[in-house]
């Protein structure tokens, strides 16, 4: 892959490197000979898409994964970490994005848990209490250090993280998408305390999927894809348009798509009424506040990339998870969307973006996975019979061309584009009048991929309203009528007709214009 872009000869040795490094898993190659440098007293964040090998890299960097080949080096020394806690001895600390700390203990508890003081072998709680006080004042934060951990909101608790790792002399923090659950100014309360501990000589590797916080806080970029180090670049010298362009593989992320004869005949419908309308609809740390309209017999779609506000706009408009603000209207009549429960009940359907923890039900048969969801909006007083089942799943198996020996057979054994069929049958057995489908050609071959799309397109045909999310953009500019595009959290433009092609959407992506 390409060598560094962009960057001056740096002026110290990398307090981090790693050389050739290669991880394997069986059926997937997830590091494929990854050279990485970080230098102290900067900050470096690691981008790239799902599956790009973001995380392998961290597990291998702090001792959860050995690699298979290559090599680690801390302050120039090789190193290996059979364990994290080598890790760790070494002065690499790492904060998740679920924040790992104890929130029934207090916050001194949480910032010394293992390493209490003792004097005369008890617990020197005065002595605890004024080095937890020191360690927060040194990232200008002032905090009850004996109070419950609980009680303070998830950007304190990641500064208690934080300060954790800095109480053991840390020379390396790795933080792994630390703002996902925070709002603009919980970030930039982060974002200070991150300078500081850069201006302190630590160094920092910084993991997000959002762009302009990318841009706000780094010095230096690695990109990953497909398991590989795409190239490294320093953030000053890599334009937004170019960097989504590298981190979907898109050498051209510009080139024009023309929408085709059918997508001219879709976009001069006669217009209807939305069947589903969300004003406002926002969720805290998660969505800014979003207006989406999803009409029947029509396909909108929702464009961005891995972290821009997708799933969680799918999960808000299917009940699976609450809105804090905003209002929804279905049908023409005002809604609130308590549980999927509700949204199954007002017609809506759900595909979800992970099939295999999320979808489907593995020890179960074909048929039993179809009749799953018709079967719980029925109530399970009210069974189907077992020859119902088997016309459902057999009638679906026919129309949707599920390869399979019967329907009998168990879902397992599926390959993953027919997998994907029988969770599409699933919902269209509760006859839905809104099918939301979340990556619903990701991990399959081209040919099932085409053939789902045109499925896809014959039930949008028979008036069914379709909101389509997808990574590539380009599946989304081709099935879709209208397409919103996301941008960290939020919605930064709504496009239709002939503005709806590849490099608009890249554009809007990556800032260019809204």
């Amino acid at each position: 892959m390409s060598t560094v872009s962009g960057a001056a000869p740096a002026p110290v040795a990398p307090v981090l490197e790693t050389i050739g490094l290669t991880r394997a898993f069986p059926g997937v190659r997830a590091l494929e000979r990854v050279d990485f440098r970080l230098f102290p007293g900067e900050i470096h964040t690691l981008m790239g898409q799902n599956g790009a090998g973001k995380s392998t890299l961290i597990n291998v960097l702090t001792g959860v994964h050995q690699p298979d080949a290559g090599e680690i080096r801390v302050g120039g020394e090789p190193v290996r970490f059979a364990t994290p806690q080598e890790a760790k001895a070494a002065g690499i600390q790492t904060l998740y994005q679920e924040i790992n700390l104890c929130p029934n203990l207090s916050v001194a508890e949480n910032i010394f848990a293992g390493r209490q003081p003792k004097r005369r072998g008890l617990i020197d709680w005065k002595t605890i209490h004024r080095r937890a006080a020191d360690v927060l004042a040194e990232l200008n934060l002032s905090l009850d250090v004996t109070q419950s951990l609980d009680t303070y909101p998830i950007a304190m608790q990641q500064m208690v993280a934080i300060a954790r790792a800095m109480s053991v002399d840390a020379r390396i923090l790795i933080l792994d998408e630390p703002t996902s659950s925070l709002d603009d100014g919980e970030v930039s309360r982060l974002f200070d305390v991150l300078r500081r501990l850069k201006a302190a000589g630590i160094a920092i590797l910084f993991v997000t999927h959002f762009l302009e916080q990318t841009y706000a806080i780094s010095d230096r970029i690695t990109v990953m894809r497909n398991g590989e180090r795409e190239g490294e670049y320093l953030a000053a010298n890599l334009p937004v348009q170019t960097l989504v362009a590298k981190m979907v593989g898109q050498q051209n992320a510009g080139a024009h798509l023309e929408p085709g004869a059918d997508d001219a005949q879709r976009d001069a419908a006669r217009p209807c009424a939305p069947y589903l309308a969300a004003h406002g609809l926002a969720r805290r740390g998660v969505l800014n506040p979003l207006d989406l309209e999803v009409r029947p017999g029509q396909i909108l779609g929702l464009a961005g990339l891995l972290g821009s506000g997708r799933t969680e706009t799918a999960r808000l408009l299917f009940g699976a998870d609450r809105a804090d603000a905003g209002a929804l209207s279905i049908d023409g009549r005002p809604a609130r969307l308590g549980s999927p429960r509700d949204a199954v009940r007002h017609g809506i359907a759900y595909c979800p973006e992970d099939r295999k923890k999320e979808g489907i039900v593995a020890d179960l048969s074909i048929r039993e996975n179809i009749v799953l969801a018709l079967q719980a909006r029925r109530g399970w007083w009210r069974m189907i019979g077992r020859a119902r089942q088997r016309e459902l799943a057999n009638g679906y198996i026919a129309q949707l061309g599920i390869k399979a020996r019967d329907a009998e057979q168990p879902i397992a054994l599926l390959s993953g584009g027919n997998q994907q069929k029988v969770l599409l049958a699933r919902w269209l057995a509760t006859e839905p009048k809104l099918l939301i489908l979340d990556e619903p050609t990701r991990g399959i071959d081209v040919a099932a991929k085409f053939e789902i799309m045109e499925r896809v397109r014959a039930l949008c045909a028979k008036g069914l309203g379709i909101l389509f999310i997808s990574s590539e953009i380009g599946e989304v500019v081709r099935i879709s009528d209208r397409i919103a595009v996301l941008r960290d959290r939020r919605k930064v433009a709504e496009l239709g007709g002939a503005a709806r092609t590849e490099s608009e959407v890249y554009a809007l992506i990556a800032g260019g214009r809204e």
